[in-house]
């Protein structure tokens, strides 16, 4: 059966039908896709794939791996999903949500709301006063260690269990309690203010009674709100009017789609016309919107009027809103408010932080586990050998907490402390100015990074276009010839201003008399002048851009002082569209002579070099769409009302529009190599009668109910024959500095590099090859548009096929096939060396963030600038923000700031690589100096007939972990295996860290029987060595176990730095003036049995020998055995080193 479907999806013959069918149906609706195709596998049929070893047998993967559930399962970790599932029960039953509606909203009247909509406050505190030490107590206590800790520490209450004094235990404790409280709740008054400062922001409400100001907090829906210039619109409304005369202004997007081109919002028609603000209270109308949703880029609503005989409907699209978040660019605007607080579009795009564990602390927290399943079995050991004698039970817990030191408190305090010392260092860094650590909790992160997933404009790029090429068939010219374009221009202008406007075969509406003279005589070719000339004015008149003069003056909001106060020179004049490739062609057309100087909804004038204006009206728009790839516009001219089609497009979709001819598929494949983002320029001339004619039919065909797509584009599809092509453009879009070597070091580190944006497939792909994220080499597989089950299972097989290609995919197909293939996308898109997905949602990105770090398992990096890249940073293990162009939003959310993408690769190479290596070596240190004592104790007690007594007091024990050992061990943070150069010229030594060799049980259990060795020759050698002067057995052991402790840091150290050298002897002088004064806390057991220390013992030969002996002895095997791994199997780093 499987072998019988067909591989390639039978399509019909126009695109635009497929994309139109799909979008009448629902997009994941089953009833027309076959009921069999669960059992039939993914790869279609075995004969085309001989070579594919890796067949999927079954579809659903994941089915396959589902778990028998046990007891095994149940003390797994399974107990813990269950309380979580019963939790989030009882929050559904306690907090159902709320199902969102489609909403009829009257104007200027809240109080007619059908239901009660959310309050339009921004929360984005964790805590409240309440929650506040529950929730940080909760955090701490959720990990085995500290947990551990908080129950020794407690059961030192119990007097029968008490081994030693309660500061020992509490002390520490405490403070690490203490710390992580006052900063949760630093960042939490923060995040209070910053919050306090956005509801408290003032707006004016309109109102019967006139204007009122209200809080940004306490707008609701159904509130006629008044938005400034340069102010934040604070909730999502339709526009219903603005000061400016053409009913249009424009918003700026950059915090909500990572876009920094304006957007041209257009209000409502029957609301602008009204004559005075006021009078929107006169009339009775409502604004019907569908239920809120995530797609910022869409919207279906309509306006009522009722009052109106007969009434008045309009219906409203996506250019009727302005959604909160965004700023006002350009006007005064009044807009009615239809959605608040978390049902606006940029609360539902945005996810909520969660608090970030690295893997190391998840490593460490397992190793914990083992330690304290090793203590108790130490401890029933004990009491087994004791015989089980008295109260035994009591007995054993008094040794699994004198065995407690196995597990040290410092642990957490130590490595805190690392944490904050890498933040501080990656801060410091001159290489990388400006960089900043807004989590210091997971520094080591960095060094474990196995996916990169970075956004596009703003991160990769500069987001600035410069006009580089214009080619003409037969003629190309360069950004070093454009002055010849410009004198042609000039030339092409001059005859006007010695001639009568009647007669002007040269102006722009002067290229069909000059063709006509052309055709008159024997047929020529046009001169190249004649076609520079079309070409540039072509490119000046087919497009969306809109010229805007600041004002100087402060205005009040009278439109007509604000005109009087506008400077329209060049100086003061600045172009804004939605797409930043039309801005710079429209900069480009001014630069050789021909320039834009005033656009509204219904004309257009340009200035040509001779300082003469043109005016044109427009007849039509058709805007550019990613189905279409190609925008339009119908103008006719003042002067001589010829009517001219113009249309520029990708080359994809213009080919088959233009006439034949030999040249532009090979031009256009050179400039994409150059990367260059490639638009084809084609014009038509039309008559008033196929104009009238086609403007009834498209008129028709807007107004139709069903299909008004599909019958809009077959309208407009009759225009589009047999067009002149003009020219070809090439414009770059400017890569930041050294992005190239960039990302070559991190695809040699290992590093997998995907590509999120927002933007179009042609310009994704586009900056992918320019940037090299693609190599030249390398194949690339545009995954088509789907949007039914069957065609995601046809267009995976045939990307399955490929071998070792980049995957670019839309976010539309992308969605569809995660909803029916999820598993098997992940892991065919995860064998690809790059991938592109282009028009991703906010949502989306994190969702593909998430989607990586549950199927790979491995460690995730998201890096961006917007603020549509907050979800991605927060979803992702490790957050990257940039400051860039489009405001502090990404970089204020991220866990790492940065100022340039080349940043990045310092950034992960030397200090993420720094920040993992030596927190493990930290960690597994001070595990080993907790292990040691615990060793020694056991060894004591077993020798003294299983007595559950310390070893060493209270006070021993606190500067044992503090003021003898504590600085040598915490100068392991300035520790380094490589040299920072070194680290970043050979960026393959990055490969070792993501394996996770430097902190695993195979490295633990080697500290744990160098801990036993010692722990057991350091006791053992005290008490056979010192038998006649045994009551010193205190003193010798723990002067053996200073001098071995800090003769392991020195064997540790793979660099020395001189503040090492201040640690290893300002410990060991604290240590022989604490002999001295000391000298009470040397007995043996609580109470001293009156063996206080001898000084004049300790200066003996006899002691200094054999305190020698032992810690020779403890010590000289391990540097012989680590010098002779050196030597014969010694690590890639020293290789290099060497």
């Amino acid at each position: 059966m499987a072998d019988s479907f067909p591989l390639n999806p039978v399509r019909k013959n126009s695109k635009l039908i497929t994309y139109y069918n799909s979008a009448r149906h629902s997009r994941y609706s089953l009833e027309d896709e076959p009921s069999n195709l669960d059992e039939m596998p993914l790869m279609m049929s075995e004969e085309g794939f001989e070579n594919d070893e890796s067949d999927y047998q079954t579809l659903p993967r994941a089915r396959v791996n589902r778990r028998q559930r046990g007891l095994g399962w149940f003390l797994c970790g399974g107990w813990r999903v269950l309380c979580g599932s019963c939790f989030d029960c009882l929050v559904r039953v306690f907090r159902r949500k709320k199902i969102l509606k489609a909403r009829t909203v009257w104007l200027g009247c809240p109080e007619k709301c059908e239901e009660k909509y959310p309050k339009n406050g921004i929360k984005n505190q964790k805590y409240n006063v309440f929650t506040f030490v529950p929730g940080v107590l909760y955090q701490q206590f959720k990990f085995f260690l500290n947990l551990y800790f908080l129950v020794v520490a407690c059961s030192q209450f119990v007097p029968s269990l008490k081994i030693g004094y309660l500061y020992t235990y509490w002390a520490p404790l405490g403070f690490v309690m203490a710390v992580t409280m006052a900063r949760e709740a630093v960042d939490e008054v923060r995040r209070y203010q910053r919050d306090k400062e956005m509801n408290s922001q003032l707006y004016s409400k309109l109102t019967v009674r006139g204007k009122i100001q209200v809080k940004s907090s306490d707008i609701q829906v159904g509130d006629l709100i008044i938005v400034e210039k340069n102010q934040r619109i604070p909730a999502d409304m339709i526009f219903m009017r603005t000061s400016e005369k053409n009913g249009s202004c424009f918003i700026r997007t950059d915090q909500l789609d990572g876009e920094t081109d304006w957007k041209l919002k257009v209000a409502v028609g029957c609301t602008q016309r009204l004559p005075a603000v006021g009078d929107l209270f006169s009339i009775s109308a409502y604004v019907y919107a569908q239920k809120p949703q995530l797609d910022i880029h869409s919207f279906e609503g309509n306006f009522t009027r009722e009052d109106a005989d007969p009434q008045v409907h309009e219906s409203l699209n996506i250019e009727n809103t302005l959604w909160a978040s965004t700023v006002v660019a350009s006007g005064t605007v009044i807009g009615v408010v239809i959605y608040t607080g978390k049902e606006t579009r940029s609360v539902l795009n945005t996810s909520f932080a969660k608090n970030k564990v690295g893997l190391l602390d998840l490593e460490l927290n397992r190793l914990t586990k083992a330690l304290f399943l090793a203590q108790v079995v130490l401890s029933v050991v004990m009491i087994a050998l004791q015989g089980f004698v008295g109260p035994w039970f009591r007995n054993l817990f008094r040794f699994i907490v004198l065995f407690s030191y196995i597990i040290p408190i410092s642990l957490r305090v130590n490595l805190d402390m690392g944490k904050s010392a890498y933040g501080w260092m990656i801060m410091k860094d001159e290489n990388i100015p400006g960089t900043v650590v807004r989590t210091s909790t997971i520094p080591e992160e960095l060094g474990r990074v196995v996916y990169l997933l970075t956004d596009k404009t703003g991160t990769l790029t500069q987001n600035e276009m410069i006009f580089k090429r214009l080619h003409l068939g037969t003629v190309s010219y360069g950004t070093d010839t454009m002055d010849e374009i410009q004198s042609l221009m000039v030339q092409s202008y001059a005859p006007v201003t010695s001639q009568t406007s009647t007669s002007v075969p040269s102006v722009p509406s002067g290229t069909t008399p000059l063709r006509k003279t052309q055709q008159s005589g024997p047929k020529v070719r046009k001169s190249v002048s004649s076609r520079v000339h079309e070409a540039v004015k072509a490119i000046a008149l087919c497009h969306n851009v809109t010229p805007v003069y600041e004002t100087h003056a402060s205005v009040n909001g009278e439109p007509e002082s604000a005109e009087a106060d506008q400077d329209f020179s060049d100086d003061n004049r600045t172009y804004q569209a939605s797409s930043p490739d039309e801005v710079a062609l429209v900069r480009w057309t001014e630069s050789v002579g021909l320039t834009l100087v005033n656009r509204d909804l219904a004309s257009l004038q340009l200035r040509t070099p001779s300082g003469q204006i043109l005016s044109f009206y427009i007849l039509q728009i058709f805007p550019f769409t990613s189905e279409s790839k190609r925008m339009g516009i119908i103008l006719r001219e003042e002067s001589t009302g010829d009517i001219t089609f113009y249309m520029k497009g990708a080359d994809v979709a213009m080919a088959s529009i233009v006439q034949y001819n030999d040249w532009l598929e090979e031009e256009c494949g050179n400039m994409a190599r150059e990367g260059l983002r490639t638009l084809v320029v084609s014009k038509k001339s039309l008559s008033e009668e196929q104009y009238q004619d086609f403007e009834n039919r498209y008129n028709q065909a807007k107004l139709s109910i069903h299909d008004r797509g599909l019958k809009v584009a077959a309208v407009v599809e009759s225009l589009e024959r047999e067009m002149e092509l003009l020219c070809l453009t090439g414009v770059e879009d400017q890569l930041q500095a050294d992005v190239r070597p960039t990302l070559e070091l991190l695809r040699n580190a290992g590093i997998k590099i995907w590509m999120l944006t927002g933007d179009k497939l042609e310009t994704a792909t586009c900056i992918a090859k320019s940037s090299h994220l693609v190599s030249r080499s390398q194949d690339i597989h545009v995954f088509r548009p789907i949007s039914s089950r069957g065609e995601a299972h046809l267009e995976l097989n045939a990307f399955r096929r490929k071998h070792d290609c980049a995957l670019v995919i839309s976010g539309d197909s992308l969605e569809v096939c995660l909803s029916y293939y999820e598993h098997e996308f992940v892991e065919l898109a995860c064998q690809c060396p790059a991938v592109v997905c282009c028009r991703c949602s906010p949502t989306q990105k994190a969702q593909i963030v998430r989607l990586l770090a549950q199927h790979t398992s491995n460690r995730t990096c998201a890096i961006g600038d917007g603020g549509n890249d907050v979800s991605m940073i927060q979803a992702a293990h490790c957050g990257i923000g940039i400051e860039g162009k489009e405001g502090k939003q990404a970089s204020l959310a991220a866990d790492f700031s940065i100022t340039q993408f080349k940043h990045i690769g310092r950034l992960l190479m030397v200090h993420g690589r720094n920040s993992y290596k030596r927190s493990a070596a930290l960690g597994q240190f001070v595990m080993h100096r907790g292990m040691i004592i615990s060793a020694m104790q056991a060894v004591f007690s077993s020798v003294f007939f299983f007595a559950s007594v310390p070893l060493y007091q209270g006070f021993l024990m606190v500067g044992y972990a503090t003021i003898y050992t504590m600085f040598p061990v915490f100068s392991l943070v300035l520790d380094q295996d490589v040299k920072p150069e070194m680290a970043l010229l050979y960026p393959e030594l990055y490969k070792d860290l993501t394996k996770g060799r430097s902190l695993s049980f195979k490295t633990f259990l080697i500290w744990v029987l160098i801990s036993v060795y010692q722990g057991g020759i350091l006791m053992y050698g005290a008490l056979v060595l010192f038998e006649s002067e045994f009551v010193h057995v205190v003193a010798i052991s723990f002067t053996a176990l200073i001098l071995t402790e800090l003769l392991m840091v020195a064997l540790t150290i793979r660099t020395w730095h001189w503040l090492m050298v201040v640690a290893e002897f300002s410990s060991l002088g604290c240590y022989l003036a604490s002999l001295a004064f000391l000298n009470e806390y040397f007995g043996i057991g609580r109470v001293s049995l009156g063996a206080f220390l001898d000084l004049s013992f300790i200066t003996t030969w006899p002691f200094l020998w054999k305190v020698s002996a032992i810690t020779l002895v403890s010590c000289l095997p391990l540097y012989i055995i680590k010098y002779l791994k050196r030597k014969f199997s010694p690590p890639s780093y020293s290789k290099l080193s060497s």
